[in-house]
């Protein structure tokens, strides 16, 4: 087992695998750019190691600085987490040369599946269901006008080199495609260093649903159940539970045997995920693979009772996965949201800056995921992820329960936040009812959910409580003690109204 492991990554991701290192005994290596200097991840570290200023490529998607660190630290192996150089075979085969560990899978299956033309071609060939499109890279706009037409519209333009929604661009009819090419073809050069791009059907609201897989050196692969994760804005996910609450017994087994085989036929090992589009008439298609760590992995955690952490690395120590698929079982049901430092009252701008106050959610059930802390400031170069909060519990209706609770004893004051908009999405009867596909977000926002609601009970008060200091600081006649409650509403509704622009600083967003 390794003695040492550097954590090529930053945030909660690199909290979270380096608390696994130290429940195995592992000492860990954090890397840090400027600005994040005194960031958890590097307080939490046994050691840290400047590598360049906040710009990702010239620190962290730096190769030869992140080796570099590991040299002089003497670490053994490398876990790259998510993003970043995670799925990068030229970083994955820059470690092999350098004689340290990538934990994560081989070169050959980063390259076949890091491609989603190749891996969507290779599924093909092994006559597995696929969304119908293309399996090779459109080189001109001849060609996607030709192909479109041929398919039918709606289609998808997508970046080949693609991931997170960068290089995705739905076209409904032919007008739009000449518009969406471009702006897909540029933004995914700009996004991954790449312009490719290839097309699909559009499939109009399916679910997406993905199968977690672990598998090891020696020829051992599982599945360890699925994730639904239909919620999502700007093709992002948002939110994601364990299990699907669509997914049978029978339809978990076939999507798990299918995400097995598109696994083998890659070579693989480690953690993986193959993502699946699920149609109404529970038909699913291969989608992508995703050669890591996923974002939303704690569901699965927290559902199998698996650390995946752990067991990536195990597996790149070289050891037997002691798991077989009979071993896997899936017991109660848990939800995660992405904690993000953005105002959705503002379209989900960033909202980078001080975090003045920080009130974490605890008790039964909870789990926290977190790169910051209270005084730390939010730095604008990066991905404004600041935790994730998942809930387990017996059943979808007590965890929906269980995460409202958790979301209204979240307190976060400096910044702007996503928590209110989570709020809004749990009480929203096709989420309690879980109807749910990958446009429900847009539809829900198009409908008016982060409309500005009326001020509740407490900011009323709060607000009155901000009036009769500002009339005490500034020598002016407080306002009179109401005879009522209503007037005690109604002076705070007043005070409320004229104090709103600071209101920020009263709760979290």
């Amino acid at each position: 087992m390794f003695r040492k492991i550097l954590v090529a990554n930053r945030g909660e991701i690199a909290v979270r695998i380096m608390r696994t290192c130290r429940e195995m005994g592992i000492r860990t290596v954090a890397v840090f750019s400027e600005v994040d200097r005194r960031s958890l991840h590097v307080r939490y570290a046994d050691e840290a190691y400047h590598v360049g200023p906040a710009p990702s490529a010239e620190s962290y998607l730096c190769i030869d600085r992140i080796l570099d660190a590991a040299r002089r630290s003497g670490a053994e192996a490398i876990h790259p987490g998510y993003g970043f150089l995670a799925e990068d075979p030229d970083f994955a085969r820059a470690c092999e040369d350098a004689g340290i560990v990538f934990i994560g899978p081989p070169v050959g299956a980063m390259e076949l599946m890091g491609s989603k033309t190749a891996s969507r071609h290779a599924a093909i060939q092994a006559g597995l269901p696929v969304v119908p499109g293309t399996d090779r890279n459109l080189e001109s706009f001849e060609e996607v006008h030709r192909v479109a037409g041929e398919i039918g519209y709606p289609v998808m333009l997508k970046a080949s080199a693609g991931g997170g929604g960068k290089g995705m661009r739905t076209v409904r009819q032919e007008s739009e495609l000449d518009s969406a090419w471009r702006t897909a073809r540029s933004e995914a050069q700009n996004a991954f260093g790449d312009s490719a791009v290839y097309l699909e059907k559009y499939i109009e609201r399916p679910r997406h649903v993905e199968i977690q897989l672990l598998g090891d050196h020696h020829g051992n692969l599982i599945y360890l159940g699925e994730r639904e994760c239909s919620l999502q804005r700007r093709h992002q996910k948002v939110v994601e539970e364990c299990p699907s609450p669509v997914v049978n017994d029978g339809l978990r087994r076939r999507m798990g045997e299918t995400a097995v085989r598109i696994g083998k036929l890659a070579g693989y090992w480690n953690a993986g995920t193959v993502e699946f589009l699920l149609d109404a008439g529970g038909n699913f298609y291969f989608l992508e693979m995703n050669t890591r760590l996923q974002v939303e992995h704690p569901v699965t955690e927290l559902v199998t009772g698996i650390d995946m952490v752990k067991e990536q690395i195990r597996i790149a120590a070289g050891e037997i996965l002691l798991l077989r698929q009979e071993d896997v079982r899936m017991r109660g049901a848990a939800i995660e949201c992405r904690i993000y430092a953005e105002d959705p009252a503002n379209n989900f701008f960033p909202s980078p800056g001080l975090i003045t106050r920080l009130q974490p959610p605890s008790g039964p059930g909870i789990r926290r995921d977190s790169g910051v802390y209270e005084g730390w400031r939010v730095p604008l170069e990066y991905d404004p992820l600041l935790s994730k909060l998942a809930v387990w519990a017996e059943d979808r209706t007590q965890a929906i329960a269980r995460l409202r609770r958790a979301l209204g004893e979240y307190e976060i004051q400096g910044i702007r936040t996503n928590i209110s908009f989570f709020r809004r999405v749990l009480e929203h009867p096709d989420f309690v009812a879980a109807r749910l596909d990958t446009s429900f977000i847009d539809r829900v926002l198009a409908s008016g959910l982060m409309e500005e609601e009326p001020p509740s009970e407490e900011d009323e008060l709060v607000a009155l409580l901000a009036s009769v200091l500002h009339a005490e600081q500034n020598h002016v006649a407080a306002p009179a003690r109401p005879a009522s409650n209503a007037a005690w509403k109604h002076a705070g509704r007043q005070a409320l109204l004229r104090q709103r622009p600071s209101r920020a600083g009263w709760r979290s967003a």
